[in-house]
């Protein structure tokens, strides 16, 4: 995914959809451990709502609502002009608020830094998270089988 990061709109969707689903815990030591944050003003200050969610039998099948989630969302301007986002799962503002500062800082010359300091270690420490899940259900996996019985 730290691939991915690098520039255009599936960059940014990339950097957004790792802030939005990562845990609220890592990404906050990450973004913790940033000095120099800029100056912004608020244009949409933290607030929590809910979006409805879709899904599709098979990803395929026709659409149908699974049911509310709840978000967090916020916008804001640098000083120099740079719009940044912030969309979370949950009822973090703070979340959403370093999410939209991230977005924004991504926009910017601090790109680079802001990936290795914040989004590559939360890409990774997701990943490992994943592997980690993904084995201990494996661990768990019954295998069934037929013996034949050499009757026809």
């Amino acid at each position: 995914m730290a691939n991915d990061m690098k520039t255009g709109n599936s960059a940014r969707k990339a950097w957004m959809s790792l802030m939005a689903s990562a845990p609220e815990g890592a990404m906050m030591a990450l973004w913790g451990a940033v000095d120099n944050r800029p100056e912004f003003n608020w244009l949409r200050a933290p607030e929590v709502g809910g979006v409805m969610v879709r899904g599709r039998m098979g990803g395929t099948g026709a659409p149908f609502n699974v049911g509310e989630m709840t978000v967090t969302r916020c916008s804001l301007v640098l000083s120099d002009g740079t719009v940044g986002h912030g969309y979370v799962q949950g009822r973090s503002k703070p979340k959403a608020e370093a999410a939209a500062l991230i977005d924004a800082l991504m926009q910017t010359d601090a790109a680079d830094r802001v990936q290795r300091t914040v989004l590559t270690p939360l890409a990774e420490q997701v990943t490992e998270t994943k592997t980690k899940r993904a084995a201990k259900a494996a661990a768990t996996k019954v295998e069934f089988f037929t013996m034949v019985r050499g009757e026809d």
